[in-house]
């Protein structure tokens, strides 16, 4: 079912959970929310989460805010001999009475926090690691981390690290190591793999012999360090390997020039030497016989732990914890069967090269309750008779049927209606069927709603997003996907408190299983979700935010309400499809009455205008439009799309004035008309012709054809808005991932998070406005080609470095000219969402000598179609800034 709004949804959801903890809930109770003043009625927020929370002096800790658990905090935390937060005097009972307990939800501050990445793997090959070394992808392993203890603050005169020297193949003698040998770092600028690479050279001998590099992960911070801020960094040889090609750990030492201080106490060079820390820090707790998605998940848990602390609770914490404590068979299980598809895994199929013992791994993580494991047919549940089946072979599923049923001609049945059969009748056939399963499966395991609930939240703290998980470690490794350098710098976070970390997360699960009843056509269901996102909605006060607030822009987007909003949107457009208009639009004028600041305003205001013309409200139906238009927040082809409702609707006796904006809505826009010889015509079908050559093609090769030839010797492509927002990525680059406080959270982002906000351009307003007088004085192609030459295959939104060559940007930008590029870069810039989509379908060129030409913008219609109010809003929008604009019709011969 296509519903308006599902797509949005299925990215917000992203990979559906095997297990949803409040499923029972949501679907069973008589009343969704019946207390709507409580955020959940399924998860109960723990005693850290009430608003009345204070943090202890002490310890740091927070507490309910009643005095009867302070005290009996107090008395526990006194009694510890080595309080958390030493104090210079003792405690005495005058000094208590002075504590100051603050409440618990002052922000706390972070810095630029950026996680370690893994060390090098000492397992692999010798080949494999020397290949590896001068390659660079860790920093898109990168992610947010809050700041810990450093061990040598980076206002010292000197400091030490202890690190590795890697990719011993490259050595000038890969014999000459030993301990106690003196050592210094060279940097590697022209390195063919890696920008950031730093030589390690030996000390001692005057010629400088290259004894191998430091791991990618710490030169990608080392590398600014020794570069722009003048660190020299010299050390010792700490142990020898066995073998000449293994790492070798070493010690190093850094000194800084003392004309460099006023460099030193910038921001960006204390986030460099705490990230180049934390590397080391976790390599020290990651031995390096563990495999690369073990790595990945432990720096994931590791990160979500020292991030989000505030948001766990104790025993979330210890059972996370509990992990690392784990074998590496057990460790690596886990996670294998965690990305599987699951639920239920046969022990007896269970191998894989690197777990050494399953058996033993199993038990371990049975013991610390990561997996459920089955070995007797008692402990089978008639619920899970779908899922255990789906782990039988066909043959063993058939055998089953023949005998349970007492039926021989299974054998011409599928796997899906042998299964389907046997669970019809589990409830009659049970005792039996869960013994015949058992003695063919012999045992099986399944990971526990706990440990899956857990990790799935991990993962969404860690990515902030339900599109990405631990496959996009794998992406990375595989050099699939390059993430671009950025600068983590924080001092809000995004969830502030547990309470709404867990509202958010039963929002989500909302969501799933309305998603889950679309795909099912269970109407009932659908209902009762839209009723519960209905209720959550209707409690929430009018929401208002200010654009120079980016953090309050970013942070609705992780809320409840922003959650519901979605599911209610797709409601309304189900709702619309079953004809219940009168429902729709209730559901409108409460999304319209909640958020107040929402570019979405515009899609609820046309669609409850509509809704209420559907049922004869005409007078009211106007009304709305009108007001609409008065909306600051209702832009693009939704304002267009009223501007034509008002001039439908308010004809006279209803209105007798024309409105102001009647003249541009309703402004001419050139046409040019093609003939061509048509495929087919059937009704809905896309319009399919031949070309001169007499090969099929669509209506827009067709002008693209004409616009070549008889129609002015114009190049073009077909490309809408991708090859308009690859340019914008390319030449605003710079400002994109610029150093703003609060939109860089992990690694793993292609763009800010207040990217297509209205916070987006007022947090860079200033470096926007100078960028975009640049481009108006000509420096647009040379912004193009170092972005190109520099980020080229670098993840970034809206880029797409496949569709288009340097040669056609280049030629795009300089036929365009830098005032109409400035125009068009800066409607992005301050509004991307509403303007992203919808541009015209053929962009052309042609020059007129070898640096000037001119360009034109061509929207291609078949016979039967017409011009979307997005499509017509873009056309007058850049009618206006200057373009060249064409509608070309396509007519059959």
């Amino acid at each position: 079912m296509v519903l308006t709004g599902r797509e949005s949804l299925l990215r917000l959801i992203g990979k559906r959970r095997r297990f949803l903890p409040h499923r029972h809930s949501i679907l069973s109770h008589p009343n969704p929310n019946p207390n709507p003043n409580e955020v959940s009625q399924v998860a109960e927020p723990s005693p850290a989460d009430q608003n009345d929370d204070v943090r202890c002096p002490v310890c740091g800790r927070i507490l309910p805010g009643d005095n009867r658990r302070i005290n009996s905090h107090l008395d526990s935390c006194l009694s510890q001999t080595k309080p958390l937060t030493p104090s210079k005097r003792k405690l005495s009972q005058r000094t208590l009475l002075q504590l100051n307990f603050t409440l618990s939800n002052s922000k706390p501050k972070f810095e630029n926090r950026v996680a370690p990445v893994p060390p090098p793997q000492n397992h692999e090959s010798e080949e494999e690691k020397s290949e590896e070394i001068p390659e660079c992808h860790g920093a898109a392993l990168d992610s947010a981390v809050s700041g810990v203890p450093d061990e040598c603050k980076p206002d010292e005169l000197c400091c030490t690290l202890e690190t590795f020297i890697v990719g011993r193949r490259y050595a000038d003698d890969r014999e000459e190591v030993c301990v106690g040998s003196a050592i210094s770092l060279l940097r590697d600028p022209r390195n063919a793999k890696d920008p950031n690479a730093i030589k390690v050279v030996s000390a001692d001998s005057g010629c400088c012999k290259s004894l191998g590099f430091l791991p990618r992960e710490l030169a990608q911070y080392l590398s600014p360090l020794i570069d722009n801020y003048g660190l020299d960094f010299l050390g010792q040889i700490t142990s020898v390997p066995k073998h000449s090609l293994d790492i070798v750990p070493v010690q190093i030492m850094y000194h800084r020039t003392s004309d460099g201080e006023s460099k030193y106490a910038d921001e960006i060079f204390k986030s460099l030497w705490k990230n180049a820390q934390r590397v080391v820090e976790f390599a020290s707790r990651n031995p390096s016989s563990s495999v690369k998605y073990q790595l990945n998940f432990c720096l994931m848990l590791h990160e979500v732990l020292r991030n989000n602390i505030h948001l766990l609770t104790e025993d979330e914490k210890s059972y996370m914890e509990s992990f690392s404590l784990l074998s590496n068979d057990s460790q690596r299980l886990f996670i294998r069967l965690y990305n599987r598809k699951g639920p239920w895994f046969r022990t007896s199929s269970i191998s894989y090269p690197e777990i050494l013992d399953t058996q033993k791994a199993v038990k371990g993580l049975a013991e610390k309750g990561y997996i459920h494991s089955i070995e007797d047919a008692n402990q089978l549940y008639e619920s899970d008779v779908i899922d255990i089946l789906n782990i039988l072979t066909v043959s063993e599923l058939r055998e089953i049927w023949c005998i349970l049923l007492k039926k021989s001609n299974g054998h011409a049945m599928k796997k899906q209606h042998l299964i389907s059969s046997l669970s019809t009748d589990a409830d009659i056939l049970w005792p039996q069927l869960s013994t015949m399963i058992l003695e063919r499966i012999g045992s099986c395991i399944m990971i526990s709603s706990k440990a899956e609930s857990l990790m799935w939240r991990i993962e969404r703290l860690f990515f902030l997003n339900g599109e990405q998980d631990l496959s996009s470690f794998l992406l990375v490794d595989m050099g699939k996907i390059k993430y671009p350098a950025y600068n983590c710098l924080m001092s809000e976070q995004i969830f502030s408190n547990r309470r709404d970390l867990l509202s958010y997360e039963e929002a989500i699960e909302v969501a799933q299983i309305m998603d889950e009843a679309l795909d099912a056509n269970e109407v009932d269901v659908v209902l009762r979700c839209i009723k519960i996102a209905e209720s959550c909605v209707s409690t929430d006060l009018p929401i208002q935010y200010s654009a120079s607030e980016s953090i309050s822009l970013i942070r609705r987007l992780f809320t409840s309400s922003w959650v519901y909003s979605k599911v209610v949107t797709v409601g309304i457009s189900f709702l619309e499809q079953e004809r219940r208009y009168t429902n729709a639009i209730n559901l409108l004028k409460l999304l319209l009455n909640v958020f107040t600041c929402d570019v979405r305003r515009g899609y609820w205001t046309l669609r409850l205008s509509v809704d209420l013309e559907h049922l004869g409200c005409i007078d009211e139906s106007l009304i709305i439009a009108e007001n609409g238009l008065l909306d600051t927040w209702i832009r693009a082809g939704s304002r267009m799309a009223l501007q034509r409702r008002v001039l439908r609707l308010g004809k006279p006796p209803r209105r007798w004035i024309v409105p102001s904006f009647s003249r541009s809505a309703l402004r001419k826009i050139p046409e040019v008309f093609v003939k061509g010889r048509p495929l087919n015509s059937e009704l809905g079908a896309k319009n399919r012709y031949y070309d001169e050559e007499g090969k099929q093609c669509g209506v827009e090769e067709l002008a693209l054809d004409y616009y070549a030839g008889a129609g002015g010797g114009w190049q073009g492509v077909h490309a809408e808005s991708g090859i308009w927002l690859t340019i914008f990525g390319l030449l605003m680059w710079d400002v994109i991932f610029a150093n703003v406080p609060n939109v860089f959270y992990t690694r793993f982002q292609n763009a800010p998070l207040d990217f297509g906000t209205d916070g987006f351009y007022t947090a860079r307003k200033s470096c926007i406005e100078s960028h975009l007088q640049q481009i108006r004085d000509g420096m647009a192609e040379e912004f193009l080609i170092k972005s190109w030459e520099t980020h080229i295959g670098t993840a970034c939104r809206g880029v797409n470095w496949d569709c288009h060559s340097l040669d056609e940007l280049r030629a795009v930008v300089t036929c365009v000219g830098g005032t109409c590029l400035a125009s068009l870069c800066q409607l992005l810039a301050q509004d991307y969402r509403s303007w992203s989509s919808g541009m015209p379908d053929l962009l052309l060129w042609r020059f007129h000598g070898e640096y000037s030409g001119e360009a034109k913008l061509v929207e291609v219609k078949g016979p039967r179609d017409r011009l979307s109010e997005q499509q017509r809003a873009w056309l007058l929008l850049l009618m206006d800034c200057g373009f060249t604009i064409e509608v070309c019709k396509v007519k059959p011969l």
